[in-house]
Protein backbone atom coordinates (compact mmCIF):
# COMPACT_ATOMS: atom_id res chain seq x y z
CA UNK A 1 0.00 0.00 0.00
CA UNK A 2 1.01 3.71 -0.52
CA UNK A 3 2.49 5.76 1.74
CA UNK A 4 1.53 9.79 2.28
CA UNK A 5 3.74 11.61 0.73
CA UNK A 6 5.42 14.01 3.61
CA UNK A 7 6.31 16.96 1.21
CA UNK A 8 6.80 17.85 -2.10
CA UNK A 9 9.12 20.75 -2.10
CA UNK A 10 9.52 23.39 -4.63
CA UNK A 11 12.55 25.51 -5.19
CA UNK A 12 12.09 28.84 -7.21
CA UNK A 13 15.87 29.23 -8.81
CA UNK A 14 18.20 27.01 -10.80
CA UNK A 15 21.51 27.20 -8.83
CA UNK A 16 23.55 24.82 -7.04
CA UNK A 17 21.78 25.90 -4.06
CA UNK A 18 18.27 24.62 -5.68
CA UNK A 19 20.44 21.05 -6.10
CA UNK A 20 21.69 21.01 -2.81
CA UNK A 21 18.26 21.78 -0.82
CA UNK A 22 17.15 19.25 -3.28
CA UNK A 23 20.00 16.28 -2.55
CA UNK A 24 18.78 17.42 1.61
CA UNK A 25 15.05 16.66 0.53
CA UNK A 26 15.86 13.38 -1.23
CA UNK A 27 18.40 12.41 1.56
CA UNK A 28 15.28 12.38 3.85
CA UNK A 29 12.63 11.99 2.47
CA UNK A 30 13.49 10.03 -1.07
CA UNK A 31 10.83 12.97 -2.76
CA UNK A 32 11.92 14.93 -6.26
CA UNK A 33 11.95 18.81 -5.58
CA UNK A 34 10.06 20.32 -8.62
CA UNK A 35 12.57 23.79 -9.35
CA UNK A 36 11.40 26.06 -11.37
CA UNK A 37 13.70 28.53 -13.29
CA UNK A 38 14.48 30.56 -15.87
CA UNK A 39 16.83 28.98 -18.07
CA UNK A 40 17.89 24.99 -17.91
CA UNK A 41 21.52 25.69 -16.10
CA UNK A 42 24.22 22.49 -15.15
CA UNK A 43 23.79 22.34 -11.65
CA UNK A 44 19.44 21.13 -11.77
CA UNK A 45 19.68 19.68 -15.35
CA UNK A 46 19.12 15.94 -16.77
CA UNK A 47 19.32 14.88 -12.18
CA UNK A 48 17.08 12.09 -10.86
CA UNK A 49 16.00 13.47 -7.61
CA UNK A 50 14.91 17.22 -9.56
CA UNK A 51 11.99 17.92 -11.20
CA UNK A 52 12.91 21.07 -13.67
CA UNK A 53 10.27 23.51 -14.94
CA UNK A 54 11.78 26.03 -17.50
CA UNK A 55 9.52 29.29 -16.55
CA UNK A 56 10.34 32.40 -18.74
CA UNK A 57 9.68 35.60 -16.98
CA UNK A 58 9.73 33.90 -13.36
CA UNK A 59 11.04 37.27 -12.22
CA UNK A 60 7.77 38.61 -12.57
CA UNK A 61 5.27 38.37 -10.14
CA UNK A 62 2.00 37.04 -11.29
CA UNK A 63 4.42 34.44 -13.73
CA UNK A 64 5.37 33.06 -10.20
CA UNK A 65 2.28 32.77 -8.72
CA UNK A 66 1.00 31.04 -11.92
CA UNK A 67 4.16 29.05 -11.84
CA UNK A 68 3.68 27.72 -8.50
CA UNK A 69 -0.17 27.13 -8.58
CA UNK A 70 0.24 24.97 -11.27
CA UNK A 71 2.52 23.19 -9.79
CA UNK A 72 0.56 22.66 -6.81
CA UNK A 73 -2.46 22.21 -8.52
CA UNK A 74 -0.95 18.38 -9.72
CA UNK A 75 -1.11 17.18 -6.20
CA UNK A 76 -3.80 18.81 -4.11
CA UNK A 77 -3.56 16.74 -1.38
CA UNK A 78 0.39 16.59 -0.82
CA UNK A 79 1.88 19.49 1.59
CA UNK A 80 3.97 21.64 -0.80
CA UNK A 81 6.52 23.67 0.92
CA UNK A 82 8.23 26.68 -1.21
CA UNK A 83 11.62 27.79 -0.78
CA UNK A 84 13.86 30.54 -2.81
CA UNK A 85 17.55 29.78 -3.79
CA UNK A 86 18.79 33.41 -4.34
CA UNK A 87 18.06 36.44 -1.89
CA UNK A 88 15.52 37.81 -4.50
CA UNK A 89 13.44 34.62 -5.24
CA UNK A 90 13.15 34.83 -0.91
CA UNK A 91 11.92 38.46 -1.44
CA UNK A 92 9.63 37.73 -4.28
CA UNK A 93 8.27 34.48 -2.66
CA UNK A 94 7.54 36.47 0.71
CA UNK A 95 6.03 39.77 -1.34
CA UNK A 96 3.84 37.26 -3.10
CA UNK A 97 2.68 34.51 -0.06
CA UNK A 98 -0.82 35.46 -0.03
CA UNK A 99 -1.31 34.98 -3.85
CA UNK A 100 0.16 31.26 -3.49
CA UNK A 101 -2.74 29.48 -1.68
CA UNK A 102 -2.56 26.63 0.75
CA UNK A 103 1.76 26.18 0.62
CA UNK A 104 4.13 27.07 3.39
CA UNK A 105 6.45 30.06 2.38
CA UNK A 106 8.85 29.35 5.59
CA UNK A 107 10.19 32.93 6.12
CA UNK A 108 9.40 35.68 8.37
CA UNK A 109 7.00 38.89 6.90
CA UNK A 110 8.53 41.12 4.33
CA UNK A 111 9.20 44.37 6.58
CA UNK A 112 11.30 42.31 8.77
CA UNK A 113 12.92 40.50 5.60
CA UNK A 114 13.85 43.36 3.92
CA UNK A 115 15.01 45.25 6.91
CA UNK A 116 17.56 42.86 8.35
CA UNK A 117 18.95 41.18 4.92
CA UNK A 118 19.75 44.76 3.75
CA UNK A 119 23.45 45.34 4.73
CA UNK A 120 22.60 48.78 5.75
CA UNK A 121 19.61 47.27 8.16
CA UNK A 122 21.85 44.38 9.21
CA UNK A 123 24.90 46.96 10.20
CA UNK A 124 22.40 48.79 12.16
CA UNK A 125 20.81 46.21 14.03
CA UNK A 126 24.37 45.02 15.02
CA UNK A 127 24.83 48.05 16.53
CA UNK A 128 21.85 48.04 18.45
CA UNK A 129 22.68 44.80 20.37
CA UNK A 130 26.50 45.82 20.60
CA UNK A 131 27.39 42.72 18.57
CA UNK A 132 30.87 43.08 16.78
CA UNK A 133 30.61 44.30 12.98
CA UNK A 134 32.76 46.19 10.68
CA UNK A 135 33.11 50.24 11.00
CA UNK A 136 29.79 51.13 8.28
CA UNK A 137 29.00 53.94 6.42
CA UNK A 138 25.68 53.95 4.08
CA UNK A 139 25.06 55.94 1.32
CA UNK A 140 22.45 56.57 -1.30
CA UNK A 141 23.71 55.87 -4.90
CA UNK A 142 22.27 59.38 -6.49
CA UNK A 143 21.41 61.25 -3.73
CA UNK A 144 24.50 63.50 -3.64
CA UNK A 145 28.03 64.30 -5.19
CA UNK A 146 29.32 61.17 -3.61
CA UNK A 147 32.34 62.52 -2.45
CA UNK A 148 32.80 60.63 0.96
CA UNK A 149 36.60 60.63 1.40
CA UNK A 150 36.48 62.51 4.60
CA UNK A 151 34.05 60.03 6.21
CA UNK A 152 35.04 57.03 5.33
CA UNK A 153 38.73 54.74 6.26
CA UNK A 154 40.73 53.50 3.08
CA UNK A 155 41.16 50.37 2.10
CA UNK A 156 37.26 50.19 2.20
CA UNK A 157 34.85 47.49 1.12
CA UNK A 158 31.82 48.39 -0.79
CA UNK A 159 28.26 46.34 -1.27
CA UNK A 160 25.37 47.38 -2.59
CA UNK A 161 22.74 46.80 1.01
CA UNK A 162 20.35 44.90 -0.79
CA UNK A 163 21.55 42.32 -3.33
CA UNK A 164 18.31 41.68 -4.63
CA UNK A 165 17.81 45.60 -5.70
CA UNK A 166 21.19 44.71 -6.81
CA UNK A 167 20.55 42.26 -9.05
CA UNK A 168 19.27 43.87 -12.13
CA UNK A 169 21.87 46.40 -12.49
CA UNK A 170 24.46 46.52 -14.94
CA UNK A 171 27.32 47.89 -15.38
CA UNK A 172 31.18 48.30 -16.06
CA UNK A 173 33.28 46.54 -13.38
CA UNK A 174 30.06 45.31 -11.52
CA UNK A 175 31.45 43.43 -8.86
CA UNK A 176 29.16 41.61 -5.92
CA UNK A 177 31.97 42.74 -3.36
CA UNK A 178 34.22 45.65 -4.48
CA UNK A 179 37.13 47.22 -3.09
CA UNK A 180 38.07 50.93 -2.98
CA UNK A 181 41.60 51.41 -2.36
CA UNK A 182 41.13 55.71 -2.19
CA UNK A 183 38.11 58.62 -2.14
CA UNK A 184 38.94 58.76 -6.02
CA UNK A 185 38.19 54.91 -6.98
CA UNK A 186 34.85 54.61 -4.38
CA UNK A 187 33.44 57.95 -6.16
CA UNK A 188 34.00 56.01 -9.83
CA UNK A 189 32.28 52.89 -8.45
CA UNK A 190 29.39 54.82 -7.03
CA UNK A 191 29.09 57.20 -10.05
CA UNK A 192 28.87 53.93 -12.25
CA UNK A 193 26.24 52.50 -10.23
CA UNK A 194 24.02 55.96 -10.53
CA UNK A 195 24.87 56.34 -14.39
CA UNK A 196 23.27 52.47 -14.76
CA UNK A 197 20.12 53.15 -12.58
CA UNK A 198 20.75 51.96 -9.48
CA UNK A 199 19.73 53.89 -7.17
CA UNK A 200 19.55 52.10 -3.69
CA UNK A 201 21.58 52.09 -0.45
CA UNK A 202 25.39 50.99 -0.34
CA UNK A 203 27.29 50.23 2.61
CA UNK A 204 31.28 51.04 2.59
CA UNK A 205 32.74 49.53 5.45
CA UNK A 206 36.22 49.05 6.92
CA UNK A 207 38.30 46.20 4.84
CA UNK A 208 39.20 43.92 8.04
CA UNK A 209 43.01 42.27 7.33
CA UNK A 210 42.70 38.63 6.78
CA UNK A 211 41.75 36.21 3.94
CA UNK A 212 39.62 33.46 2.99
CA UNK A 213 40.88 31.02 5.83
CA UNK A 214 39.65 34.22 8.03
CA UNK A 215 35.99 34.25 6.75
CA UNK A 216 33.31 31.80 8.85
CA UNK A 217 29.25 31.27 8.97
CA UNK A 218 26.81 30.89 11.50
CA UNK A 219 24.03 28.52 10.01
CA UNK A 220 20.96 28.33 12.02
CA UNK A 221 17.37 27.42 11.98
CA UNK A 222 14.57 28.82 14.01
CA UNK A 223 11.18 27.19 14.63
CA UNK A 224 8.17 29.21 14.06
CA UNK A 225 7.16 30.47 17.86
CA UNK A 226 10.99 32.70 17.08
CA UNK A 227 12.76 30.55 18.98
CA UNK A 228 16.28 29.65 17.64
CA UNK A 229 16.40 25.73 17.46
CA UNK A 230 20.06 25.01 15.90
CA UNK A 231 23.48 26.45 15.50
CA UNK A 232 26.09 25.31 13.63
CA UNK A 233 29.52 27.53 13.17
CA UNK A 234 31.42 26.93 9.75
CA UNK A 235 35.03 27.66 9.23
CA UNK A 236 35.45 29.16 5.47
CA UNK A 237 38.56 27.66 3.37
CA UNK A 238 37.94 29.03 -0.02
CA UNK A 239 35.68 31.89 -1.71
CA UNK A 240 34.69 32.26 -5.06
CA UNK A 241 36.96 34.91 -6.84
CA UNK A 242 34.70 35.58 -10.26
CA UNK A 243 33.06 39.51 -10.46
CA UNK A 244 29.48 37.87 -10.08
CA UNK A 245 30.38 35.34 -7.26
CA UNK A 246 32.60 37.02 -4.93
CA UNK A 247 32.29 36.17 -1.17
CA UNK A 248 30.67 33.07 -1.89
CA UNK A 249 31.90 30.46 -0.17
CA UNK A 250 32.66 26.83 -1.71
CA UNK A 251 34.23 25.01 0.64
CA UNK A 252 33.99 25.24 5.05
CA UNK A 253 34.32 22.65 7.65
CA UNK A 254 31.99 22.91 10.31
CA UNK A 255 32.36 22.73 14.20
CA UNK A 256 35.96 21.77 14.73
CA UNK A 257 38.56 23.09 18.04
CA UNK A 258 37.81 26.38 19.74
CA UNK A 259 40.58 27.38 22.23
CA UNK A 260 39.86 30.84 22.67
CA UNK A 261 36.08 30.62 22.55
CA UNK A 262 36.06 33.15 20.18
CA UNK A 263 33.45 30.62 17.79
CA UNK A 264 31.20 30.21 20.80
CA UNK A 265 31.03 33.78 21.48
CA UNK A 266 29.80 34.01 17.74
CA UNK A 267 27.81 31.32 18.08
CA UNK A 268 26.16 32.70 20.83
CA UNK A 269 25.77 36.05 19.20
CA UNK A 270 24.28 34.63 15.64
CA UNK A 271 21.49 33.39 18.75
CA UNK A 272 21.07 36.54 20.67
CA UNK A 273 20.33 38.24 17.07
CA UNK A 274 18.03 35.80 16.00
CA UNK A 275 15.76 35.53 19.09
CA UNK A 276 15.92 39.51 19.28
CA UNK A 277 14.20 39.42 15.53
CA UNK A 278 11.94 36.57 16.49
CA UNK A 279 12.76 34.84 13.69
CA UNK A 280 11.47 31.91 11.52
CA UNK A 281 13.30 29.05 8.99
CA UNK A 282 16.63 29.47 7.89
CA UNK A 283 19.50 31.80 8.21
CA UNK A 284 23.00 32.24 7.05
CA UNK A 285 25.45 35.05 9.14
CA UNK A 286 28.52 35.51 7.55
CA UNK A 287 31.30 36.75 9.81
CA UNK A 288 35.04 37.36 9.05
CA UNK A 289 37.66 36.97 12.04
CA UNK A 290 39.72 40.16 12.98
CA UNK A 291 43.65 39.15 13.47
CA UNK A 292 43.99 41.75 15.80
CA UNK A 293 41.63 41.07 18.68
CA UNK A 294 40.82 37.29 17.35
CA UNK A 295 36.76 37.70 17.50
CA UNK A 296 34.43 37.96 14.55
CA UNK A 297 32.64 40.80 12.89
CA UNK A 298 29.24 39.91 11.61
CA UNK A 299 28.73 40.94 8.07
CA UNK A 300 25.37 40.14 6.88
CA UNK A 301 21.99 37.60 7.19
CA UNK A 302 21.15 35.53 4.21
CA UNK A 303 17.09 34.02 4.30
CA UNK A 304 18.15 31.10 2.44
CA UNK A 305 20.16 27.81 2.37
CA UNK A 306 21.66 28.56 -0.96
CA UNK A 307 24.18 26.12 -1.38
CA UNK A 308 26.64 26.74 1.60
CA UNK A 309 23.84 25.81 3.67
CA UNK A 310 24.18 22.02 2.63
CA UNK A 311 26.93 22.24 4.85
CA UNK A 312 24.75 21.71 7.75
CA UNK A 313 22.92 18.66 6.04
CA UNK A 314 26.52 17.08 4.97
CA UNK A 315 27.46 17.43 8.76
CA UNK A 316 24.21 15.66 9.82
CA UNK A 317 21.93 17.96 10.44
CA UNK A 318 19.48 17.40 7.57
CA UNK A 319 17.81 21.36 7.07
CA UNK A 320 14.86 19.42 4.79
CA UNK A 321 14.08 17.52 8.12
CA UNK A 322 13.81 21.14 10.54
CA UNK A 323 11.53 22.38 7.78
CA UNK A 324 9.28 19.58 7.77
CA UNK A 325 9.09 19.14 11.54
CA UNK A 326 8.71 23.19 12.08
CA UNK A 327 6.38 23.76 9.41
CA UNK A 328 4.94 20.28 8.73
CA UNK A 329 4.72 18.79 11.64
CA UNK A 330 3.63 21.54 13.93
CA UNK A 331 7.15 22.09 15.36
CA UNK A 332 6.47 19.80 19.01
CA UNK A 333 10.57 20.66 19.95
CA UNK A 334 10.54 22.38 23.17
CA UNK A 335 10.71 26.25 22.65
CA UNK A 336 14.08 26.61 24.81
CA UNK A 337 16.23 23.90 23.39
CA UNK A 338 18.84 24.99 21.26
CA UNK A 339 21.08 22.69 19.78
CA UNK A 340 24.79 23.44 18.84
CA UNK A 341 26.54 21.13 15.80
CA UNK A 342 29.84 19.76 17.10
CA UNK A 343 30.00 18.02 13.96
CA UNK A 344 33.46 18.42 11.98
CA UNK A 345 32.79 18.06 8.43
CA UNK A 346 34.04 19.70 5.07
CA UNK A 347 31.74 20.75 2.64
CA UNK A 348 33.78 21.53 -0.76
CA UNK A 349 31.81 22.19 -4.34
CA UNK A 350 35.34 22.04 -5.62
CA UNK A 351 37.94 19.37 -5.91
CA UNK A 352 40.19 18.31 -3.00
CA UNK A 353 43.30 19.03 -5.34
CA UNK A 354 42.23 22.77 -6.09
CA UNK A 355 41.82 23.11 -2.26
CA UNK A 356 45.35 21.83 -1.81
CA UNK A 357 46.57 24.49 -4.11
CA UNK A 358 45.02 28.09 -1.50
CA UNK A 359 44.71 26.21 1.85
CA UNK A 360 47.26 26.28 4.52
CA UNK A 361 49.29 23.75 5.20
CA UNK A 362 48.19 23.18 9.03
CA UNK A 363 44.03 23.64 6.72
CA UNK A 364 45.24 20.83 4.37
CA UNK A 365 46.27 18.49 7.15
CA UNK A 366 42.75 19.03 8.99
CA UNK A 367 40.94 18.07 5.51
CA UNK A 368 43.40 14.80 4.80
CA UNK A 369 42.51 14.12 8.12
CA UNK A 370 38.78 14.25 7.58
CA UNK A 371 38.98 12.75 4.43
CA UNK A 372 40.11 9.01 6.26
CA UNK A 373 37.40 10.04 8.06
CA UNK A 374 35.16 9.36 5.64
CA UNK A 375 33.77 13.41 6.78
CA UNK A 376 33.86 14.91 3.17
CA UNK A 377 31.04 15.61 1.07
CA UNK A 378 30.56 17.65 -2.27
CA UNK A 379 26.90 17.92 -3.38
CA UNK A 380 27.51 17.24 -6.74
CA UNK A 381 28.65 13.57 -5.74
CA UNK A 382 25.57 11.88 -5.47
CA UNK A 383 24.75 8.11 -6.04
CA UNK A 384 21.35 8.58 -6.54
CA UNK A 385 22.25 10.44 -9.71
CA UNK A 386 22.53 7.87 -13.07
CA UNK A 387 22.14 10.01 -16.12
CA UNK A 388 25.69 10.31 -18.00
CA UNK A 389 24.40 13.56 -19.04
CA UNK A 390 24.57 14.65 -15.65
CA UNK A 391 27.77 13.26 -14.76
CA UNK A 392 29.60 14.96 -18.08
CA UNK A 393 28.49 18.42 -16.55
CA UNK A 394 29.86 17.20 -13.06
CA UNK A 395 33.28 16.49 -14.37
CA UNK A 396 33.29 19.34 -16.49
CA UNK A 397 32.07 21.45 -13.45
CA UNK A 398 34.88 20.53 -11.77
CA UNK A 399 37.64 20.64 -14.27
CA UNK A 400 36.35 24.01 -14.59
CA UNK A 401 36.99 24.97 -11.06
CA UNK A 402 40.73 25.40 -11.89
CA UNK A 403 40.55 27.42 -14.46
CA UNK A 404 38.80 29.59 -12.64
CA UNK A 405 40.39 30.11 -9.87
CA UNK A 406 43.94 30.17 -12.10
CA UNK A 407 42.27 33.58 -13.71
CA UNK A 408 40.36 34.94 -11.12
CA UNK A 409 41.81 34.23 -7.41
CA UNK A 410 44.33 35.97 -5.90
Amino acid sequence: MPTKQTVRPIVVGGDIGAYASARAFHEAYGVTTVVLAGVSVGPVAHSAIVDLRIVPGLDDDATLVSAVQQVVAEQPGVPHLVLGSADHAVLALVRVRAQLGDVVVPYVDAPLMERVTSKAGFSRLCAELDIPHPRTHVVRVGSHSHDLGSEVTFPAVVKASSSAEFHDAEFEGKRKVAYAADATELTGMLDRMAAAGFSGEVVVQERIPGGDEDMAAVNAFSGQGGRTRFLLFGQVLLEEATPNGLGNSVAQITAGADPHGHRREAVEHARRLLDHLGWTGFANLDLKRDPRDGRYRFLELNPRVGRSGYAVTAAGYNVATMYCEAYLDGDSSPSEQVMVGEAEHLFTVVPLALLRRYVSAETWQRIRALQREGAVTNPYYYRAETNPRRWFYVITAMINQFRKFARWHR
